[in-house]
């Protein structure tokens, strides 16, 4: 297998190469040069898998000559066994045809966990074939920086710097960065909002001179390795429901777009999927470009669901690539003309070409704390604000009845208590049993100006161990 990238002027790579890159060359993302596809009766015979064999199954052509089968098994029946939950992602249904697909059953209780955890596994094994020491900078606006943590501290050939906007993450998903310790993990808060984090990020792997020669590596999602992880469970939830005898719909809360993409690709990889919801909260670029051809810059609003609190989508991208019949060059000008402008549209016929999959809607907090409410009082469910707004936009844009609906259950409701709160459920939110004293717990973080060269001196500073670089 082989990836190119989004902007046409990378070099192509396996994927253990694209594993260590994160970001192009060229400023593109990278995605496989041809996606495999199965067939409706191969994907049947899948029926009953345990998560992880499936995994195996979904996942094998895409590091396939980069890592031997039973190596891949082993990393997989590993990253999956550490879940709370036997099943890994279990289906709990809502109404009639109506299903939210649990995916916090990991250690830090959010999606990210199915692969962040493989990311770490993943790194340390390429990592330890090749005896390399990298270097982690990521940019969370929530969930993904206590996953990373959590995925890689135990890594032996990482060190892990994790930026989050000061003061706009709840009180749990910083406690979950901030009270792991390790000389090789490290937690930055900085003055500013996920935006700002994430284009600190990029910014860092355009020119990576201040490594002093170390390897940078990419646990947001515009490293493959993320995507990659969470196609299985599209597979997963649809083998549940009768696929792939019968298509399955699915209502995705995103911000990003990486976790909806990974569910365009399992479509493109065989599996039939009639519609794809984009959900969205006040911050909607998402929902402008899908309901009006207009992915503009806006404003960003703090919100009670923060992890969809982003105002560029960083995964769109590989989205505009096959709008755009993978013409990287159309990219490259297209994403150039957005970084000037802060705007972006396609030709009509490609924006109408997406809309025969995708529909969208943007959910406010007011909506979101009454979805919470109303799903409670007549199932006893509590739902995170982030799975709130999945299921509201589920049932608002739904094309099928007859077509089974499963919104992705992002996260645990007890990372979001003012949400609850809010919502007036008047539900006691108790952490696991791993969690249960994460409020006693000491922090270690550092708050840092919105400089990126004071963000870059920290690292350089304090990596290899707490030993400069």
């Amino acid at each position: 297998m082989r990836y190119i990238s989004t902007r046409g002027q990378a070099p192509a790579l396996n994927f253990e190469d694209v594993l260590l890159a994160g970001l192009a060359s060229d400023g593109g993302l990278y995605v496989p040069e041809n996606l495999p596809r199965f067939t409706v009766e191969e994907i049947a015979s899948w029926s009953g898998l345990p998560y992880h064999e499936l995994a195996f199954k979904v996942m094998r052509p895409f590091v396939t000559g980069s890592i031997p089968d039973a190596d891949f098994k082993q990393i997989l029946e590993e990253t999956y066994g550490v879940f709370a939950h036997s099943a890994v992602a279990p289906l709990r249904q809502l109404d009639s045809n109506e299903w939210v697909l649990e995916l916090f059953h990991g250690p830090t209780l959010a999606f990210k966990d199915f692969a962040l955890q493989l990311l770490g596994r993943l790194l340390d094994y390429v990592l330890a074939k090749r005896g390399e020491r990298v270097v982690i900078i990521g940019a969370t606006s929530g969930d993904t920086g206590s996953a990373a943590i959590e995925g890689c501290r135990r890594c032996d050939n990482v060190d892990i710097f994790i930026l989050h906007p000061h003061n706009r993450v709840s009180e749990v998903q910083r406690r979950q960065m901030t009270t792991i310790f390790g000389d090789n993990i490290h937690n930055i808060a900085i003055e500013g909002n996920f935006d700002d984090c994430q284009e600190m990020v990029k910014d860092s792997f355009a020119d990576q001179g201040f490594l002093k020669g170390t390897r940078l590596v990419a646990v947001n999602s515009i490293n493959w390795a993320r995507i990659m992880a969470q196609i299985v469970y599209y597979f997963h939830a649809a083998l549940q429901l009768g696929g792939p005898a019968r298509s399955v719909a699915f209502s995705v809360p995103t911000g990003n777009f990486g976790d909806i993409f990974a569910g365009y690709l399992a479509r493109n990889m065989g599996l039939p999927i009639s519609q794809l919801v984009v959900a969205t909260n006040r911050n909607d670029i998402l929902h402008r470009f899908m309901s009006g051809n207009r992915y503009d810059k806006d404003t960003l609003h703090p919100s009670l669901s923060p992890s969809m609190d982003i105002m560029v989508s960083s995964n769109f991208e590989r989205l505009l690539f096959d709008l755009h019949g993978r013409n990287g060059a159309a990219v490259a000008e297209l994403m150039s003309a957005f970084k000037a402008s802060g705007k972006l549209s396609v030709e009509e016929e490609r924006w109408v070409e997406a809309r025969k999959l995708f529909d969208s809607l943007a959910v406010d907090d007011a909506q979101t704390c009454k979805t919470i409410a109303e799903v409670f009082t007549k199932t006893g469910e509590l739902l995170d604000p982030h799975t709130a707004i999945g299921v509201y936009a589920a049932r608002e844009c739904r094309r099928s009845l007859a077509t089974p609906m499963v919104t992705l259950g992002t996260a645990h409701p007890v990372k979001f208590p003012e949400a609850v709160e809010k919502a007036g459920v008047g539900k006691a939110l108790e952490l696991p049993a791993h969690l249960a004293d994460l409020f006693e717990r000491p922090e270690r973080c550092t708050v840092l100006k919105n400089d990126l060269k004071a963000m870059q001196a920290f690292v350089s500073e304090h990596g290899n161990r707490g030993k400069p670089l």
